[in-house]
């Protein structure tokens, strides 16, 4: 990722003296959330949270570790209380990566048999006030980027930089197939977007933390746009944002 002028701009002012605030990355499945989060977190020296690799994370524990059943609340309960989440940074990877228990679950988490299953799991209330708690949590000292379904409207809805990104279906499914291909993962394009469909309708229309844009957040079309040129207009937002709280 290149060093973009609207970060440039902010050299001028002195990092220790700056204000740190929390941005908020909301949005659709395979719009570009994850690459833009971490690049602007990268540029900003903040901490970059992945609340989709959570989310997952619970999924694969509940599917594949304990066979929880998804309508009983007992198991459900049981199963959370047995579960710690965090991120380490991978020296090979060059990535935080997700740890469940103590052990990294990044590879596993991004099989379409966990993407096939997490919308469902991501609504259950249990689950969601779980990671919502951990999530807070993380976010007491800001100076974070955090990305998901409802970081700006239920997690920190007084984030300072409220982003809502969106792009084409078909775009989406492209997207996701090419980084299902690079994990050695081949998906027909047919299936992804089936997923991606009944994705956005379960995230959509649940009953606990529905995917919305937040009334104050800026929504960024990323169909026809680079992801360098993603990070750029919110850098800009950015930028211009932390000048104005220079003023106050």
């Amino acid at each position: 990722m290149k060093v973009t002028n609207a970060f440039v701009c902010l050299c001028s002012l002195q990092p220790e003296k700056m204000k740190k605030i929390i941005i908020a990355i909301d949005g659709y499945s395979a719009c570009g959330k994850s690459s833009t989060a971490q690049a602007i977190a990268k540029a900003l020296n903040y901490t970059y949270i992945d609340t989709g690799a959570m989310y997952r994370a619970v999924t694969f524990y509940f599917l594949k570790e304990k066979f929880v059943s998804l309508t009983n609340d007992k198991e459900i309960q049981k199963a959370l209380s047995e579960i710690t989440i965090d991120f380490r940074y991978n020296d090979k990877t060059k990535l935080n990566e997700v740890c469940l228990n103590g052990v990294s679950v990044e590879t596993e988490i991004r099989k379409m048999s966990i993407s096939n299953s997490v919308s469902e799991v991501s609504a259950i209330a249990k689950v969601r006030h779980f990671l919502v708690a951990e999530q807070q949590k993380m976010g007491k000292k800001r100076g974070l980027v955090m990305d998901g379904r409802d970081i700006g409207t239920v997690v920190f809805p007084d984030a300072e930089l409220k982003i809502f990104m969106v792009a084409d279906m078909q775009t989406r499914a492209m997207r996701r197939q090419q980084e299902l291909f690079e994990k050695n993962q081949l998906v027909p394009i047919e299936d992804i977007i089936e997923n991606l469909q009944k994705r956005d309708l379960i995230d959509s229309t649940r009953a606990e933390s529905p995917l919305r844009k937040a009334t104050d957040a800026i929504e960024v079309d990323t169909t026809f746009i680079t992801l360098d040129e993603q990070v750029e207009y919110i850098l800009q937002l950015y930028n211009s944002l932390m000048i104005k709280l220079t003023k106050i």
